[in-house]
């Protein structure tokens, strides 16, 4: 067996978070219509609980973010990587403050919008992270 080194770790919070962050997103879709026939308030208490979990993630992905930018040397990475990595964060921002307008939203605008932008901003942040992850050093 390859022994558990704290980079394997690390790489297992934050793919682990990710796959709740943007994986509850999903799933939440996904289950709209049914907790719409269940009544109308049913899925904004689904939403407030999933809340919870997601913004833990969240927290999750920030740190382990933090901590595998601080074990990893851009400067020798070049350009290209360094320009996925840039669209990445800009990407993590988006999915965040996105995800942010939509849990306060007052308007159905504003709570389509920012889902929809939360989720596509999500799924883009984890494809850039796919791709940083194997590309040559």
């Amino acid at each position: 067996m390859l022994p558990l080194s704290l980079e394997s770790f690390r790489l297992f919070l934050h793919i682990t978070a990710a796959a709740v962050w943007v994986g509850g997103q999903l799933t939440l879709l996904g289950l709209l219509p049914v907790l719409r026939d269940i009544g109308p308030d049913a899925p904004r208490a689904a939403a407030r609980r999933f809340n919870l979990i997601a913004w833990s993630a969240f927290g999750v992905l920030f740190m382990t973010g933090i901590w595998s930018l601080l074990e990893e040397t851009p400067s020798s990475r070049g350009a290209a990587w360094n320009a996925t990595l840039g669209l990445k964060l800009l990407m993590v921002a988006a999915t965040g403050i996105a995800a942010a307008f939509h849990a306060g939203a007052q308007s159905k605008v504003i709570l389509a919008a920012g889902g929809a932008i939360s989720l596509f901003a999500g799924l883009a942040a984890v494809l850039l992270g796919v791709m940083l992850s194997i590309a040559p050093s």
